[in-house]
């Protein structure tokens, strides 16, 4: 009986005869679900042969076939990005749904028998490559959404743009790159999307959960660099010069007081990361020059200001009561991910119809960043987070992301394409 009402709905939806949203997105779950063997089939594929932020050749090439396979209009944009664009069976808006397709140099480490053991070149050096922030799994669920919506082609209103996007983790050296390239491009253009959805699967959310957050959602990422000049010495005789290892290690410190006591927590929570210090040749040798590089992590463009002013000011003023100099530069590599206040909410009721009330749920701010920002600057954009923890575990103790023991489940990846699914035939209704 179950599998006469499946066909029934199926053929009212590609004939287009008119069936209720409660059977529509019964339709969806069971096709998601009954994708299930090839989204894990895609997502471990990809997980085993990574390609580093804008070299994602053999990625653009396997999205691509799939695309075609489908009969999906296609373009490429952003060096290795592919768009695909499915024209609905009556008129409406243009929606767009987003995945990333970048790795990172990391060295995966676990017995898994589909893991990497690729390599890449990065900055000139030769490195190991890895899917550790879910990359694999978002591409995996957006060529599943992409499957089962073109077999729904004739009973969607409007166009569904599906925007697999490269160099998320951002472009190597002075390289353009990622969402802000694919939106230079024109990406979001002719025609003129209406709306962005995109999801990012995490290690420490459960398998099947679904988070949001209305507004700021994640942090606007800066990079700092600051180079510290003083005068070099035999490492007996410091007097003789002027220090800037020692001369750094105070501006550090005095760093951290921007955050712990000259920025307002209670309006929005601000992340500042000394990561990275290049100093010396010998244990013996006081060095002339130090360089340091960092990250700023803020909500609110005024507080942003205020510690960019703030680091300069300390920085040179430390410097220079030492006998030394510095020199800042500070990059805004990433805006704040920001959710419209409006479509988010809006959209909740397709999210609990996806995948039951009890599986979505508000969350806080998260200090990591996203170039999904960039679509959101001039379209109304929602992200999402999706849970990729297998269940029963202590999120506490998952490994974090853009680490060797980086690990998700695959088992429920149909939810995924449910979301995006639903959210294709719900928008019209609700915006």
């Amino acid at each position: 009986m179950k599998k006469i009402v499946s066909l029934f709905l199926c053929i009212g939806l590609l004939t287009g005869v008119r069936i209720s949203g409660q059977n529509r997105a019964l339709v969806i779950s069971r096709q998601s679900e009954a994708l299930q063997n090839k989204l894990i089939q895609w997502r471990r594929h990809l997980h085993q042969y990574p390609e580093l932020s804008n070299r994602e050749v053999k990625t653009q090439q396997y999205v691509l076939a799939h695309l075609k396979r489908l009969g999906i209009e296609t373009q490429l944009l952003a060096k290795t990005g592919v768009v695909g664009i499915l024209k609905g069976g009556k008129p409406g808006p243009v929606i767009a749904l987003r995945a990333d397709m970048d790795a990172l140099p990391v060295l995966e480490r676990n017995g898994l028998p589909f893991r990497s053991t690729a390599k890449g070149e990065y900055l000139g050096k030769e490195v190991p490559v890895m899917h550790a922030c879910g990359h694999d799994a978002h591409v995996a669920m957006l060529m599943g959404a992409a499957e089962v919506l073109s077999g729904m082609k004739s009973a969607i209103a409007g166009t569904v743009k599906f925007i697999f996007q490269p160099a998320e983790e951002g472009a190597p050296g002075d390289e353009e790159g990622g969402a802000e390239l694919m939106v230079k491009e024109g990406v979001l253009d002719a025609p003129k999307v209406a709306a962005v959805f995109g999801m990012h699967i995490e290690s420490w959310i459960e398998e099947g959960k679904v988070f949001y957050k209305p507004g700021p959602f994640m942090a606007a990422s800066d990079w700092f660099t600051i180079k510290v000049k003083g005068s070099q010495s035999h490492g007996a005789q410091p007097w003789k010069g002027v220090d800037p290892i020692a001369v750094s290690a105070q501006i550090i410190n005095a760093l951290q007081q921007i955050v712990s006591r000259q920025q307002d927590l209670t309006k929005a929570p601000v992340v500042l990361t000394v990561g990275k210090i290049n100093s010396g040749v010998r244990n013996n040798i006081i060095p002339e020059e130090l360089e340091m590089a960092g990250t700023i992590r803020t909500f609110d463009t005024a507080m942003q200001r205020d510690v960019h002013r703030r680091i300069h000011k300390i920085a040179t003023g430390i410097a220079a009561a030492n006998g030394a100099t510095a020199e800042v530069t500070i990059k805004n590599n990433t805006p704040v991910t920001f959710n419209n206040r409006e479509l988010t909410q809006k959209i909740i009721p397709t999210l609990e119809k996806a995948v039951g009330r009890e599986n979505v749920q508000e969350t806080n701010w998260v200090t990591g960043a996203e170039d999904f920002a960039y679509y959101g600057l001039t379209t109304p954009a929602v992200f999402l987070y999706y849970g990729g923890m297998p269940k029963g575990n202590d999120p506490a103790k998952a490994p974090p992301h853009h680490t060797p023991d980086f690990m998700i489940s695959d088992r429920m990846l149909y939810n995924g394409v449910k979301i995006f699914c639903n959210l294709v035939f719900d928008y019209p209704g609700i915006q």
